[in-house]
């Protein structure tokens, strides 16, 4: 598995919002008020330090689902800071219909191949995308709830309303619980994965994200589309479980402490 798909196509509407508590720089503000939020300056743009993660795992080529006017995207990995490691190409997300329609701008980049498909503001950890590389079907890399609590950069309060992993007893994944109750948390057992848009995916979840309807929140999710590869397509998908750190970079809090985490880190894609 060579292709990774990276959703970066967002509104960025928590990042865009002021707060007078967050510490930024100029510059990090400046990008933050456009919302996009995988170019805020960490000394490099965010998306570089995930790009060099994809490519220090084994990954080679590269689709960034953008929005039309992310111009400042393309414009910079065309023309200021070229792949080395990496090839990276684009596809748009017309309008910002939920993430399976941002999976589905894609389609044409994966053809027939296994893909990784991952947020442009989340920093994931090595060994995690290795592990992806290595089974053999669809996956969902399951974050533990206290380690991310212990060793991310993610409040508290934020990790426990992240969509939980319902695993069976063969360690593929029967559902994402999106805002669970404490209720079904607690029938989830002392140890509970999260996921956090870090998928394996075969060419099936194209006809899935073609066969779902809108949410409540009037989006086609990709959890819904991955629903429908288990219930209609047979598929099955390994939960890998990982005790890992995921810097993630949501609001305008989330700058300073991912800027001190990722401080000294090279860059190289």
């Amino acid at each position: 598995m060579k292709k990774t798909v990276i959703l970066a196509g967002g509104m960025g509407t928590r990042m865009q919002k002021q707060d007078q508590a967050a510490d930024l720089t100029e510059d990090q503000a400046a990008v933050a008020g456009t919302g996009v939020k995988a170019m805020i300056p960490i000394d490099r743009p965010f998306l570089d330090y995930i790009l060099t993660v994809l490519a220090d795992a084994g990954y080679q080529q590269v689709c960034l689902v953008i929005g039309p006017d992310h111009d400042s995207v393309r414009d910079y990995y065309n023309h200021q800071a070229p792949a080395k490691r990496l090839t990276i190409e684009f596809a748009i997300q017309a309008k910002p219909l939920g993430t399976a329609n941002a999976v589905a701008a894609a389609e044409s980049f994966v053809a027939d191949d296994h893909f990784l498909m991952i947020n442009s503001d989340n920093h994931y950890p090595l060994d995690a995308l290795r592990a992806l590389r290595e089974i053999n079907g669809p996956g969902l890399v399951g974050f533990e709830r206290q380690a991310l609590i212990k060793k991310s950069n993610i409040p508290a309060d934020r990790v426990l309303k992240f969509a939980a992993a319902e695993i069976n007893d063969a360690g593929h994944l029967r559902r994402v619980i999106e805002k669970p109750t404490e209720q079904q948390m607690a029938s989830l057992g002392d140890e509970v994965y999260l996921s956090m848009n870090c998928w394996r995916f075969t060419p099936n979840i194209f006809d899935a994200c073609r066969n779902i309807t809108p949410s409540s929140r009037g989006e086609l999710e990709i959890t819904d589309a991955v629903q429908h590869c288990i219930d209609h397509l047979g598929e099955q998908f390994q939960v890998v479980k990982s005790d890992s750190p995921v810097l993630d970079l949501s609001s305008r809090q989330d700058v300073a402490p991912v800027t001190k985490l990722l401080a000294g880190t090279e860059v190289s894609f």
